[in-house]
């Protein structure tokens, strides 16, 4: 992926960096501020934030009284910005800077040759190992917002916002160090004004536990903002006298921690990550708590910035972004949303007072998921899992290994089991409405599905139950599955769970939560090729619709981020290379979006059910679509590609 891929598609390459430090020496800090601007450039780095004071050093206390000091601060500043007169890269630097008889730390923003505006902080902490009120003042006893640096004259002050041209949405804000960590960050009423890109240049010590707080708080704060959030900690090369400094450095964006340095590093040290701006774009345009906030006047700077170096994408695409890859976690993951299932079931139950659970057990991944969630819905009202009525009902296109695997789950689980044959009704409908013998179509398959349901529906009745639905998100998302047949129950407990994670949580169940005979069945189970078996002679559903780990990526990016056609085969080809070839990719992507669209109608009939995550399809909640709603716009894009 090219650089001007990244500009269509709305990503921005920042780094954070930790240089080399040498304590009172303005010289060689801009020696090796310069040097790192270079290494970052030939990387196509847009964005650079230092660390705050990293012209002098942080620790150099009493020393910022020293007009020596002060004015070697500003001739590196001079360097640093004529740097970037020929490098493509807008520089964050910090320095004391006396105005008007005060002195300000200050962040510099440094572009085209010129310094584009100057931020100081407003919270200075004295407190503890923190004396900064000794030698700076605070933002708000600034007199003016404009000051003469160099015979020119630049903007100063808390209320600056820095948009960098070319790049949309590519608006940036500043604070510095302790500002984060106050009661009211100035990075709330920032990105409220627009700000996407929350840049921190910091001088924070390391102590016991910080670093996993500082983490947790960059983090946080990018997701309450929604907007990447870039920090950047001062060195090891700081004072020892009575303190360290790691040089810890993170890159986050909108809750995700998407890059994070080693610290502890003597060396200069680089942090380099690809924030979407499109992506935070969106979340703000969702978020009506964000719409609805106001913020005060602020003054915006457009900063040139020219054409980066072409280099590739600098950020983790997840194959599977419904399944953390991390072990421990889609573990966690998998426990919470057999809970919340299970909970919603159980909740429901309650409600409805309701004697059985009825569900239909195919011996497919689906319907081992919901029998696996009924049971344990069940345990949780004190109530025995022969309360669950399982129903077996093989049809023309039913094997032994999924019926057998189905009879004895129900057995295992100790569910009540009932098999009822849909052969001998489905082959009497058929000819009550003159279908020709031996014609396998829609029709044909559909019959089946429907009278499974009306078996369903008529036992759930005949029990005084509830009827189960097996089918889950990506089934809804594709429109795969009958309307009024397997579309249809009095409770949808898979309503939330992408087919690719359903694999997982019945794994999970089989390692976790269940022994034998039950683990070994649910093993077999996942190891069973996905198929409806309607026709005799056998169908595999992934060769008709295409592969779920696709469709689940595409739904995921199509829905939670709101991305077109060209993004989504962009990062499908970094997500899946190797695996699927661009053919592929775009085969697929056109079923998705022609199925997603077509399907609408069905969605909007759906049966209640939990939802588990941030994509979610349900006509009541997250998804509010018109069942004709066109799909030629997205289809044409995907023409061009």
């Amino acid at each position: 992926m090219t650089p001007l891929e990244h500009r269509q598609f709305g990503f921005l390459r920042v780094a954070t960096v930790a240089p080399e430090l040498r304590l009172g020496d303005p010289a060689f800090n801009a020696d090796r501020t310069i040097e790192a601007l270079d290494q970052l450039g030939t990387e196509g780095v847009e964005l650079a934030v230092f660390p705050e004071l990293g012209l002098t050093g942080y620790s150099c206390a009493d020393l910022f009284a020293s007009a020596a000091l002060r004015a070697a601060a500003l001739r590196a500043l001079a360097r640093v910005v004529e740097a970037t007169r020929t490098r493509p890269i807008v520089a964050l630097v910090g320095l004391p800077l006396e105005i008007d008889g005060r002195l300000f730390n200050v962040a510099a923003v440094a572009a085209a040759g010129e310094i584009q505006g100057l931020v100081p902080k407003s919270f200075l902490p004295t407190t503890q190992e923190f004396y900064e009120e000794r030698w700076f003042a605070r933002a708000e006893a600034l007199t003016r917002d404009e000051i003469e640096i160099a015979g020119t004259p630049v903007p100063v002050g808390t209320d600056l916002l820095f948009d960098l041209a070319g790049r949309p949405h590519a608006c940036l804000g500043l604070e510095i160090c302790e500002d984060l960590w106050a009661v009211e960050p100035p990075s709330g009423a920032l990105a409220l004004a627009g700000a996407t890109i929350l840049a921190n240049l910091s001088a924070g010590n390391e102590l016991l536990g910080k670093a996993a707080y500082r983490r947790d708080l960059v983090v946080q704060q990018s997701a309450r903002l929604l907007a990447a959030y870039v920090y950047a900690g001062a060195g090891p090369g700081e004072s020892s006298t009575d303190l360290v400094f790691s040089g810890h450095q993170l890159i986050a964006e909108a809750g995700q921690l998407l890059a994070e340095s080693r610290a502890f590093q003597f060396s200069t040290d680089v942090v380099i990550a690809d924030v979407d701006l499109q992506r935070l774009t969106h979340e703000r345009l969702r978020n009506s708590s964000f719409s609805a906030a106001t913020a005060g006047g602020f003054r915006r700077v457009r900063v040139p910035l020219g054409e980066p170096a072409a280099t590739g994408l600098r950020r983790t695409i997840a194959a599977h972004p419904f399944v953390p890859s991390d072990p421990a976690a889609r573990r966690a993951n998998c426990r919470e949303i057999f809970a919340l299932q299970a909970t919603a079931l159980a909740r429901r139950v309650r409600h409805t007072n309701s004697r059985t659970l009825v569900l239909g057990l195919s011996g497919g991944l689906d319907s081992t998921l919901a029998a696996l969630v009924a049971v344990h819905a069940l345990a949780k009202l004190g109530r025995p899992a022969a309360d669950l009525l399982a129903v077996v009902m093989p049809g023309p296109g039913s094997t032994d290994r999924t019926q057998g695997n189905a009879a004895a789950l129900a057995a295992a689980l100790g569910a009540t089991l009932r098999t009822i044959p849909i052969g001998p009704a489905v082959a009497a409908h058929l000819a009550d409405i003159a279908h020709p013998e031996g014609l396998h179509d829609a029709t044909y398959e559909n019959a089946q599905a429907r009278e499974r349901t009306q078996i369903l529906m008529d036992v759930a009745n005949q029990t005084g139950g509830l009827l189960v639905g097996t089918g889950d998100l990506s089934e809804a998302a594709l429109g795969w599955c009958t309307f009024n047949g397997d579309h249809m129950s009095m409770y949808h407990v898979n309503a939330g769970v992408p087919k690719t994670l359903v694999r997982h949580l019945v794994t999970w169940c089989a390692e976790d939560e269940f022994a034998d005979p039950v683990r070994s069945l649910l093993l077999d189970i996942v190891a069973t090729p996905i198929t409806p078996e309607l026709l005799p002679a056998g169908q595999n559903t992934e060769d008709a619709v295409g592969p779920y780990e696709l469709h689940d990526f595409f739904l995921f990016h199509m829905v939670r981020h709101a991305c077109g056609p060209a993004k989504i085969l962009a990062l499908a080809e970094l997500a899946f290379a190797g695996r699927h070839d661009r053919a592929t990719l775009l085969r697929w992507l056109r079923v998705f979006v022609t199925r997603f669209f077509a399907h609408q109608f069905k969605r909007s009939a759906m049966p209640d059910g939990p939802k588990i995550g941030t994509v979610a399809l349900s006509p009541r909640g997250d998804w509010r679509m018109p069942s004709d709603a066109s799909a030629q716009a997205w289809l044409a894009e995907l023409e061009t590609l």
